[in-house]
């Protein structure tokens, strides 16, 4: 199994500061992070649309250019922070379909997408999905023209029962979900048993390892604050070994979001030790 990054590990580098941290002293643009994944070894990028400096039809193929030239496997990852608003944005919905087309001129074979947040998440969830499955629906049947498939993220919104529900109601081949191993927890739903619910629906992945952060409300999504892989609470080997065995072809992606205090501002620190952690998971899987 390959390995790669999000580029959301980077967050700050690309100047989405959150309240509590200090702006990068170096900022990162796409081309030095591409740099950063190359000489970490990686084998995929997952690309967060939000960093993204362009979408011109020039710029994104030379992207595509170098993306080849790098040998990366790679996802296009639209949807950051809100993505569909639990369907409550028709303004989200049609900046979705239009970034399909961004998806195919980096040849990603893969487009993640989001239908909620943490924003959302305690407003009732049954009319939410309603609307996100005939959403997704029109999205997935535009993407599939392009041999595309989509992937919605567990994006500390729904549990891993709406999620399969969510898929079932898609109903294609071309529709699966961004598995997030730390947001599942969040919604205090089991990681590892989640995996095991959806593995045949995986279709890419952000891999997170979290622990609690002393003094933060549990009730505050980043209580589970992010750690290096195999750092935290997250059963990510045996997680690995399930996708594994359900035949998942795409690549272990490593992501972060809040720092855990213990990480914070080490950023480079902590995908180095994630990298080297998740190769050697993908060496000893079964």
């Amino acid at each position: 199994m390959k390995v790669g990054i999000d580029s959301y590990c980077y967050h700050r580098f690309f100047g989405e500061v959150y309240p509590t941290q200090r702006p990068a002293a170096v900022p990162y643009t796409m081309e030095s992070f591409l740099d950063r994944a190359r000489d970490l070894g990686c084998d995929g990028v997952s690309l967060e649309s939000c960093f993204f400096p362009e979408f011109g039809e020039a710029y994104l193929t030379r992207l595509r250019g170098r993306l080849d030239a790098l040998g990366f496997d790679r996802v296009y990852a639209w949807g950051h922070p809100d993505g569909l608003e639990a369907g409550g944005s028709l303004a989200a919905k049609d900046e979705m379909l239009a970034h399909i087309e961004h998806a195919r001129l980096i040849g990603a074979p893969v487009m993640r997408v989001v239908g909620s947040s943490l924003m959302f998440r305690f407003q009732p969830h049954e009319p939410q999905l309603k609307i996100l499955a005939e959403w997704f629906k029109e999205a997935t049947d535009r993407a599939a023209r392009h041999g595309i498939r989509l992937a919605v993220e567990n994006h500390i919104d729904y549990n891993s029962e709406e999620i399969l529900w969510l898929i079932e109601q898609v109903g294609s081949e071309y529709f699966g979900i961004n598995l997030d191993t730390a947001n599942f927890l969040r919604v205090l739903d089991d990681p590892l048993e989640a995996t095991r619910k959806l593995a045949g629906h995986v279709l890419a992945t952000h891999v997170k390892d979290v622990r609690p952060v002393k003094g933060v409300n549990a009730r505050e999504w980043c209580y589970f604050a992010c750690v290096a892989a195999g750092e935290g609470l997250v059963e990510i080997d045996a997680i690995a070994q399930v996708l594994k065995d359900a035949g998942y072809t795409g690549f272990l992606a490593f992501e972060t979001d809040m720092p855990h205090p213990d990480y914070e501002g080490r950023e480079e620190e902590m995908v180095e030790k994630s990298v080297r952690y998740l190769k050697n998971v993908a060496a000893g899987l079964l």
